[in-house]
């Protein structure tokens, strides 16, 4: 089953237990994923809905910082709700460790010297690590391993 079919049947789920909050989300993610298949005219791939997911959860870490600075902490609360339903649908992340093992492995192996080489082994890094971990965390790693 794909990760699509998964979310349309969470869906369901969520409409027979009347989880108004829940299937909100997922109704969100759905509606985001149609947009993409119709603007782009194509069939989005797990891989496709994984990048989507990651988005949608940046965009609510983004809107909780502002709620909290304007004092709104119901929505920052709404959108840390939705984070978590959101959450569901992506793979298990590397940890910290992992990630920084692997992008020691990519620097040696392209041969990447230094920080001006940031752009060409973050290509590489993106591709393979899409949707296996958080790009902030990718982003340090890649920092810390150029400039060892």
């Amino acid at each position: 089953m794909s990760l699509k079919d998964q979310i349309t049947e969470d869906m369901k789920t969520a409409m027979r237990a009347k989880d108004s909050e829940r299937l909100g989300t997922i109704r969100l993610l759905l509606a985001a994923c149609k947009q993409r298949e119709v603007d782009e005219r194509i069939v989005l791939t797990d891989a496709d809905v994984v990048a989507l997911v990651d988005k949608l959860i940046k965009q609510r870490k983004d809107s909780i910082a502002a709620f909290e600075s304007a004092g709104r902490q119901e929505l920052a609360d709404k959108e840390a709700t939705e984070i978590e339903v959101l959450k569901v649908y992506l793979p298990q992340r590397m940890s910290a460790d992992e990630v920084l093992a692997e992008v020691k492995a990519i620097v040696a192996e392209i041969g990447a010297k230094g920080p001006g080489d940031m752009g060409k082994v973050m290509g590489v890094v993106k591709t393979r690590l899409a949707g296996k971990a958080e790009m902030g965390t990718v982003s340090a790693a890649v920092k810390a391993a150029l400039a060892s």
